[in-house]
């Protein structure tokens, strides 16, 4: 058997799916043939919340539902990440089937692109361009933006999403192995489809809501972290300030994590990130995270594209610094 038909470390398998993300990004050629799995995760939760959330149950029978719903799907996706891990080390070439799906279930390049999207369309196309392009990233009401909001919306969605699918699929990889990933993935997805605070929502979806705060609570402020080191390396970016603003404001989010990352990109980009925000049918009244402008503009959504890329980097230098450990730790133990 050949060295490349074994299965290499598991640390070196997730830092190579880093740079397979970076290069491919979504693969759209691929997944218009076949189902993405994250698409497989929401449409299991599809059916299955439109079978368990009947409207006339009571709160209680349909917070039961949703927990059971939300730890059934964890615990099958964590099994079938388990199954396909234990092969790829006992059966030759397998490996590269976990590496391929590692790789799908980061977003490094796809959230890049979205991002910078939004600056093409505002700067080439205009107003209307850039609300399209901002709606694809953002839930709030795109007519109700001017470039500025757009702009703004975007560098957050950025920040945010930087927690979310890149870093803290890399942590749960990096804790848990494939399990770990895949469970973190089914969790994002439930909070992102149930996780609403709304009537038809709000008690289906609190087990899946709270998980998901649960497993964001140390890769969110790693994130935070990671983006106040990248500071310096961006054009007029300020590290302490995004240091300081990241302490000082990161609890004025609604979200118990979302705050961090954007409070930090808020600091080293000098913007106030956050505050009101109007969603279709309402406004959300929050804290400024920040003590910079408001009015980002285009050379605003660059530079925080500049900063999330450094970030990735030093992301993926994690990886490869507990690979090092491991690899001396082996050496001289």
């Amino acid at each position: 058997m050949t060295p490349t038909a074994l299965a290499p470390d598991p640390l070196l398998i997730l830092f190579l799916a880093i740079g397979l993300d970076a290069l491919l990004g979504d693969m759209p050629w691929l997944f218009r043939r076949v189902p993405h799995p994250v698409a497989l995760i929401g449409q299991a939760i599809e059916i299955l919340e439109r079978r368990l959330n009947r409207p006339e149950r009571s709160d209680r029978a349909r917070r039961w539902r949703g927990g059971l719903m939300a730890v059934g799907l964890i615990a099958l996706g964590a099994a079938a990440g388990g199954l396909i891990s234990a092969l790829a080390h006992t059966l030759p070439y397998v490996w590269l089937a976990e590496l391929f799906l590692v790789a799908t279930l980061l977003a490094q390049r796809s959230l890049f692109e979205h991002v910078h999207d939004v600056a093409v369309a505002l700067q080439k196309n205009g107003l209307e361009a850039g609300r399209y392009a901002v709606s694809r990233l953002v839930g709030r009401d795109p007519n109700a933006l001017d470039g500025h909001g757009i702009a703004r919306a975007a560098i957050e969605s950025l920040a945010e999403n930087f927690s979310d699918a890149v870093v803290a699929p890399v942590f749960w990889y990096l804790v848990l192995g494939l399990p770990g990933l895949i469970a973190y993935k089914t969790v994002n997805t439930l909070d992102s489809m149930v996780g609403y605070r709304t009537e038809r929502y709000r008690a289906f979806g609190m087990v899946s809501a709270r998980l998901d705060d649960a497993m964001n609570l140390i890769p969110a402020r790693l994130a935070g972290l990671l983006l106040v080191l990248a500071a310096p390396f961006v054009p007029k970016g300020r590290p302490i300030n995004a240091l300081v603003t990241m302490v000082r404001d990161a609890r004025h989010h609604r979200s118990p994590n979302s705050g961090w990352p954007e409070s930090a990109c808020a600091g080293a980009l000098d913007l106030a990130l956050g505050g009101p925000r109007r969603y279709p049918g309402l406004v959300v009244e929050e804290k400024w995270m920040g003590r910079g402008r408001t009015k980002a503009d285009l050379a605003d959504i660059h530079r925080a594209l500049h900063l999330f890329s450094v970030a990735c980097v030093l992301d993926a230098g994690l990886v490869v610094l507990a690979l090092w450990l491991k690899s001396t730790a082996l050496i001289w133990g």
